[in-house]
C-alpha cells in the first residue's frame, strides 16, 4: 500500500510563489515517474509536470519556466516549486506516482487571487 500526501497549498497573490510537497510512504517496488496534475472546478484534471526515475522532467506549456519539479529521494518526497503564480493556476494539485500501479494523493488546494 502506497500513500501520497500533498502539502504546501494555500492562498497566494498573483506573482507569488508556493512550494508543494508530496511525501510517499509504503512499499514501492518500482517507480517509473512522479508527476503533478491539477484540476480546476469544471475542468478536466490536467498534467502539470513529471519527473522520471532517471531524472528527466517535462512540463505543461502553461507552466513551463515558472514551475519546477524536483525530488529528494532520501525523504521520498517530490516537490513542485511554483513561481510567478497566476489566477489561472488556481486548482487542486495532485501528486501521482507512476509505477507498476498508479497512485494518487488526495490533493492540495492552491488559490491564486488578489
Amino acid at each position: 500500500q502506497v500513500q501520497l500526501v500533498e502539502s504546501g497549498g494555500g492562498l497566494v497573490q498573483p506573482g507569488g510563489s508556493l512550494r508543494l510537497s508530496c511525501a510517499a510512504s509504503g512499499i514501492i517496488s518500482s517507480i517509473y515517474a512522479m508527476a503533478w496534475y491539477r484540476q480546476a472546478p469544471g475542468n478536466q484534471r490536467e498534467f502539470v509536470a513529471t519527473m522520471t526515475n532517471g531524472g528527466r522532467t517535462n512540463y505543461a506549456d502553461s507552466v513551463k519556466g515558472r514551475f519546477t519539479i524536483s525530488r529528494d529521494n532520501a525523504k521520498n518526497t517530490v516537490y513542485l516549486q511554483m513561481n510567478s503564480l497566476k489566477p489561472e493556476d488556481t486548482a487542486v494539485y495532485y501528486c501521482k506516482l507512476d509505477g507498476r500501479k498508479n497512485y494518487w494523493g488526495q490533493g492540495t488546494q492552491v488559490t491564486v487571487s488578489s
